[in-house]
């Protein structure tokens, strides 16, 4: 493993869309029957060896094709997600000096979970590669978060055991590197989202509205409501607009006894 990577901890300029640093040769599709598309969206410089099918192999494919000779990507998933973990804290660490150890440990978490890891993956349009069985097909498999969080941990894994460190890192800080900057802001949970699907299930209609925006604008404060069925039940303030939504959301998700209260 290369120790360079220990330096400013700045997010390495690459660009995902357009860059032209790195060339596929055209029988690069011959040689591997999954893969490709996203090996050349995420800009690696050589064509995906095997390593990349199997994180992209759902145990259901294996379950309906035993006699394929494919692995499935739950090692590879574990591997990813031990390198995720690192990068990001190490990232942090690098980045924010003046954040203590308790701070940076919700930051991490708020970075690496599901949620945001699923939406990683739909940037990447990850979905649309993956070996999934027939049944998990039919039933949404590719828009599952589950799903999508599991296998982008299982591609980070098979990136860094192909194509080395450096270029996992590179990856994962450049797809992560808006979540980070949302997070640093202090947007430690995705409380809407979790709004949204409690209020889904009772059938009420959410909605968000900015009720103040106080001070300069270097240094604006905004303060948002949250409203079930068109009555305001919470409010919350926030450095920008969408962190005083979460913080709104997360002041009716306390009342209501938090995402675990059915």
């Amino acid at each position: 493993m290369d120790n360079k990577h220990h330096g400013t901890g700045k997010v390495p300029k690459h660009n995902l869309h357009g860059n032209t640093r790195h060339k596929y040769h055209a029988d690069s599709v011959k040689r591997i029957p999954a893969g490709i598309d996203l090996a050349k969206r995420l800009e690696l410089d050589t064509p995906p060896n095997r390593l990349l099918t199997t994180a992209l192999t759902h145990p259901s494919y294996l379950f309906e094709n035993p006699q394929s000779g494919l692995d499935n990507n739950q090692r590879l998933e574990f591997l990813g997600d031990a390198i995720l973990d690192f990068v990001v804290a190490e990232y942090l660490y690098l980045s924010y000096p003046e954040r203590p150890e308790g701070e940076l440990t919700k930051m991490r978490a708020a970075v690496v979970n599901e949620s945001t890891l699923a939406r990683t993956a739909k940037k990447i349009q990850l979905g649309k590669e993956l070996l999934l069985g027939k049944g998990e097909q039919v039933s949404g498999g590719r828009e599952r978060p589950s799903i999508l969080a599991d296998a982008w941990e299982a591609v980070v894994g098979a990136i860094y055991l192909q194509y080395g460190f450096q270029e996992a890192r590179r990856v994962i800080l450049t797809l992560l590197k808006d979540e980070i900057t949302e997070v640093a802001q202090g947007n430690y949970g995705d409380y809407k989202t979790m709004l949204q699907e409690k209020a889904q299930r009772k059938e009420t209609e959410v909605s968000y509205r900015i009720l103040a925006e106080e001070g300069p604008d270097h240094n604006k404060r905004f303060t948002a409501g949250v409203y079930l069925q068109g009555s305001l039940r919470g409010k919350g303030t926030g450095r920008t607009k969408k962190e005083a939504e979460q913080r709104a959301a997360q002041q009716v998700l306390d009342e209501l006894g938090g995402e675990n209260n059915g």
